[in-house]
């Protein structure tokens, strides 16, 4: 019987797991833009590009996407492409050992004896902090990668949001001392969730949250942000609050969230970007979407220069090849491979 493969070594600092946003600090958000910026370098050229693929080619993840995800998929794949990583997936559940009754637990350790990395994406919350939780107490101990958990955490994302406002602001100062504004369901939208929780990290942000008043962001954020003395403010007339903004992240309806018999109503039109409120934005405001979009973008926004939300998703794979980097500890060699 063949032995089972040797322990990974650990990462060369913490945190060790990508589960929760509010484990970052701004040291960590420093180096995954930096990070992500140097794999770009690399990548401009033929040379670099093989290189790149030679980083990580004795590391295999696992792909373990049990909830829909086009562009979270797609970029972790093709970051794991990027720096040689092999991968496997399991994108449906009735393809695995689950529909038979196998336990969260029993999958994640039978992932555990052919990889060296698991990245997860589920409806249910907290899921992949239960996977963490697991991997801490067995002896072959990997990291585990939240893609996106329910309706609380996306942390991966807010990492590509945060590499998106550094780079749009990189000429005016950074993201400090900037307004920011959150439109659209922020009471189930994980994206703007995980995200307030790394502004906070930033000095002099102000936070503008715009949304019906049954859509508004949770408290358990508007605490967070309160015990750390971030400014934010919160309305359902987003036509008066445009103007003041440096930033707008706008969000669809999470109208997968819904409970049965219950269908969600929300004023696209009024809770929406087209080119009459693009009128009434900063010439040089920027505008975010963690996309899929609905009706509240209108496509006539995409061709205004401050459509930032292309550009925003083909961050997420340099992102996340970064944070793969960050994870496996292989900076030294990317490094080398920039010089």
């Amino acid at each position: 019987m063949p032995a089972e493969p040797a322990v990974p070594p650990a990462p060369l600092r913490e945190p060790f797991h990508i589960i929760d946003p509010e484990s970052f600090h701004r040291t960590f958000l420093d180096e995954i833009c930096a990070l992500a910026t140097d794999v770009r370098a690399v990548a401009k050229s033929r040379e670099g590009r093989l290189g790149l693929q030679a980083l990580l080619s004795d590391r295999r993840a696992m792909l373990y996407f049990t909830q829909p995800s086009t562009r979270t998929f797609l970029s972790f794949d093709n970051a794991c492409h990027i720096l040689g990583i092999r991968t496997s997936e399991i994108r449906d559940p009735s393809t695995s050992s689950e529909v038979k009754g196998e336990s969260l637990e029993d999958s994640i350790r039978t992932f555990s004896s052919y990889v060296d990395i698991i990245i997860m994406r589920s409806a249910e919350p907290g899921l992949a902090a239960r996977a963490a939780r697991l991997m801490d107490s067995i002896a072959r101990r990997l990291p585990i990668v939240n893609a996106g958990s329910g309706p609380d955490q996306h942390p991966t994302q807010a990492l590509l949001d945060i590499y998106t406002l550094d780079r749009s602001f990189a000429e005016r100062g950074g993201i400090e001392g900037k307004t920011i504004g959150m439109m659209g369901d922020l009471a189930r939208g994980r994206t703007v969730r995980s995200l307030c929780h790394l502004l906070r990290h930033y000095p002099g942000v102000r936070l503008r949250f715009l949304s019906p008043p049954e859509f508004r962001m949770r408290a358990d954020v508007k605490e967070t942000l309160s015990r750390h003395a971030i400014e934010f403010d919160e309305t359902d007339e987003p036509a008066t609050a445009l103007p003041g903004l440096d930033a707008l992240y706008l969000t669809r309806l999470q109208s997968e969230y819904d409970r049965p018999g219950e269908n969600a109503r929300f004023d696209h039109a009024r809770f929406g970007i087209g080119p009459d409120e693009l009128a009434r934005m900063n010439p040089d405001a920027i505008i975010m979407h963690p996309l899929p979009r609905g009706p509240e973008l209108d496509p006539r926004v995409d061709d205004d220069p401050r459509a930032m939300y292309w550009r925003q998703e083909r961050n997420g794979m340099w992102v996340r090849a970064a944070l793969l980097i960050r994870v496996l500890g292989a900076e030294a060699q990317l490094r080398e491979l920039g010089r």
